[in-house]
């Protein structure tokens, strides 16, 4: 099979490369962008959790308040050790799981 490549046939590997993997490092870029949180709105997301669990405590029962922020505790904790065993230091890590858990407020805050 014949691979048609848009510089004609005498194409040249090492500029494809080079444009490979300037698209990767473009495309990663724009997935970073899209995927930043600032601490405030890990903040507002914990605030969220906070208030979702009291009311579900109020409205169900406590076992159901605890059950959501047993959840987010879990999550938190998994992220952390996650982040631990990429390499991240104390505070870097307990940063980036923080912003992992709650960051979803991002998505939630105009």
């Amino acid at each position: 099979m014949e691979q048609r490549w848009p510089e004609g046939a005498s194409a040249d590997p090492v500029a494809a490369r080079d444009r490979y993997h300037a698209d990767l490092r473009a495309s990663r870029k724009a997935v970073s962008e899209l995927l930043r949180v600032e601490m405030p709105i890990a903040h507002i997301g914990l605030a969220i959790v906070v208030i979702a669990s009291g009311i579900a405590s109020i409205t169900w029962s406590p076992k159901a308040g605890a059950v959501v922020a047993g959840g987010f505790a879990a999550l938190f904790c998994v992220a952390l050790v996650v982040a631990l065993f990429r390499g991240r230091r104390r505070g870097r890590a307990v940063r980036a799981a923080y912003k992992f858990t709650f960051g979803w407020a991002n998505w939630i805050s105009p």
